[in-house]
């Protein structure tokens, strides 16, 4: 749905507010901008809140969130052995679909901070960017009124297991449950392992009591996701009409690359801590 006038001035105050803010970046694009808005139903209070919340936990992990690149060694070593991609389309209830699993089982390939930090790349690449089509004339401008993501444990054991690191995972599901300007309405796992009980009782304690409820567990065949997700939207490799998994892969990556100099770019993610030392000298009593 296009924006309305009362809304796209709604977004001028938005912005204007994220630059005059010394604990935000310098920059956000308003596409950006205009996915917090819609996730918080036009709120301008709690958008505020959740975008300080989102660039709060991007700052206070800089080693996810800020040093990266999606063209060095460490995020090609993770697109190399894991697919990571966003399905075309939306399903008829207007979610988005985001496929996961690994195509190279080697254990040796994990690196849960690399991996971490690639998923968020993948996000911050596709959240400036519609969900039903691009800003163009002629294109709806939609944002997708849910998240549903897909876990394929084909491969996975308890090698892989052991690459996990508890900070890192507490990180990803704070973000995760906590700043992304999204709804998450499933989380599906497919293909699950005879431990999934082990993999259950590290993953819990991260996750709300809201977001468990929303796990689906498919321990035999697919017919139980196809009741979720549909075909269409599905990849080949899963029985659907969405295309070859390589080839949703390879335009993703091509993407990344184009938008390389966005995601490094510290005006858009990281806080000016000269704007906000100037702030704290002109009202040093403010907290």
């Amino acid at each position: 749905m296009k924006f309305d006038e009362a809304e796209e001035a709604e977004i001028d105050e938005l912005y204007e507010w994220f630059q005059q803010n010394p604990k935000l970046p310098k920059e956000i694009d308003r596409i950006l901008l205009k996915r917090f808005y819609r996730c918080m139903y036009g709120d301008l209070k709690a958008t505020k809140k959740l975008i300080q919340i989102n660039y709060s936990l991007r700052n206070k992990h800089p080693h996810i969130f800020l040093e990266r690149d999606p063209t060095d060694a460490d995020s090609k070593q993770t697109f190399d052995y894991a697919d990571l991609v966003p399905l075309p389309g939306l399903t008829s209830e207007g979610y988005k679909v985001s496929c996961y699993r690994m195509v190279d089982m080697d254990p040796g390939k994990v690196n849960h901070n690399a991996d971490t930090k690639a998923f968020f790349m993948v996000s911050d690449c596709r959240f400036n960017m519609y969900d039903g089509g691009v800003s163009i004339e002629g294109h709806l401008e939609t944002f997708a009124s849910g998240e549903v993501q897909i876990f394929d444990m084909n491969g996975y054991t308890l090698k892989h297991l052991s690459k996990m690191t508890f900070s890192t995972l507490r990180i990803y599901m704070a973000f995760l449950q906590e700043a992304l300007p999204v709804h998450l309405k499933a989380i599906h796992i497919i293909n699950c392992p005879s431990y999934l009980d082990k993999v259950v009782s590290i993953m819990k304690p991260f996750i709300s009591r809201e977001v468990f409820k929303l796990i689906h567990f498919h321990t035999e065949s697919l017919d139980s996701l196809y009741e979720h997700v549909p075909r269409s939207i599905l990849p080949e490799e899963y029985g659907g009409d969405g295309g070859k998994l390589a080839d949703l892969k390879a335009q993703l990556l091509t993407e990344l690359s184009h938008k390389r100099e966005y995601l490094m770019d510290p005006n858009h993610w990281k806080v000016d801590k000269a704007k906000e030392n100037a702030e704290r000298r002109r009202w040093p009593f403010k907290s």
